[in-house]
């Protein structure tokens, strides 16, 4: 029982030393969800207790049998984490990697391969009986499922619907939203996980003027400048997001006047985005 036990004792730790952090920069958002994912974090530690005590003897405790992985919160819960941080629609690679660079453990993309289809039959076999869902983007043009990209059913229809400009708009504000808690929880850029230095240094190759001149994105142990990332892509982004958001304005006023309550959260059907495209 003593590795599991390692695991959450230091998990809590780190989970401690970010809402320090959170607290100090007034982040109420992302203070809320380290606090829940403290709380189970906290109940997994003292359930393991609880079966180390209540096995018969000579008996394996079922905690020891069970993988390590175990003990962490849903993969639903941690995508709804990663996208709640980020603000825009993602797909499961990049929620996997802010994941393992923010939060303890990991979160492989075959956990994900599933999860859509399996929220939006949840949904329709009770609409409303949970909180939230994860559901795709829809596509700006035929209001359909968008491939591979999570958003959550509460946030506003526009921020659920992808135009021709907003891959590169979503792009860019992951970016600074993925910087700007790297900045709340790292003490100093030497710190950072090599994932999280390594989408980093992603992010700085694609994004004009994220570059310093010292600066070596092939070296997996060079500390990229957080400040400078964060402000070019702040830059760029405010050539792009009046349109991109003008973009999915108008459609969102489309699946508004043209989808049920189902079809806003989901996409259309194949055959009823053929139809809205005729119409169209």
């Amino acid at each position: 029982m003593q590795e599991p036990l390692d695991a959450l004792e230091k998990h809590m730790q780190q989970l401690q030393q970010a809402m320090r952090q959170a607290q100090m920069q007034r982040d109420q958002a992302l203070l809320g969800h380290l606090r829940a994912e403290l709380r189970r974090a906290q109940r997994s530690y003292d359930a393991l207790f609880d079966a180390g005590d209540e096995a018969p003897s000579g008996e394996e405790p079922a905690a020891e049998r069970t993988p390590p992985h175990a003990a962490k919160m849903p993969a639903r819960e941690q995508v709804h984490q990663v996208l709640t941080l980020l603000t825009v629609p993602a797909a499961p690679k990049l929620i996997s990697q802010v994941h393992e660079a923010l939060f303890a453990g990991s979160l492989p993309t075959t956990r994900l391969a599933t999860l859509r289809r399996d929220e939006e039959r949840s949904y329709r076999s009770a609409p409303g009986a949970r909180p939230y869902y994860l559901c795709p983007a829809l596509t700006s043009d035929h209001l359909s499922p968008a491939r591979a990209l999570f958003t959550i059913s509460v946030w506003p229809l526009e921020d659920r619907i992808v135009g021709p400009l907003s891959a590169r708009v979503h792009y860019l504000t992951s970016a600074v939203k993925f910087t700007e808690a790297l900045q709340r929880l790292t003490p100093a850029p030497e710190t950072m996980t090599l994932g999280a230095r390594q989408l980093v240094n992603h992010y700085a190759l694609n994004i004009p003027g994220a570059l310093s001149a010292d600066h070596h994105p092939q070296d997996p142990a060079t500390a990229p400048d957080l400040a400078l990332l964060r402000d070019a892509a702040q830059q760029e982004l405010a050539v792009h997001a009046d349109d991109d958001t003008h973009d999915r304005r108008d459609a969102a006023q489309r699946a508004r006047q043209q989808l049920d309550e189902a079809g806003r959260l989901f996409g259309a059907p194949f055959q009823t985005a053929r139809r809205l495209r005729s119409v169209t």
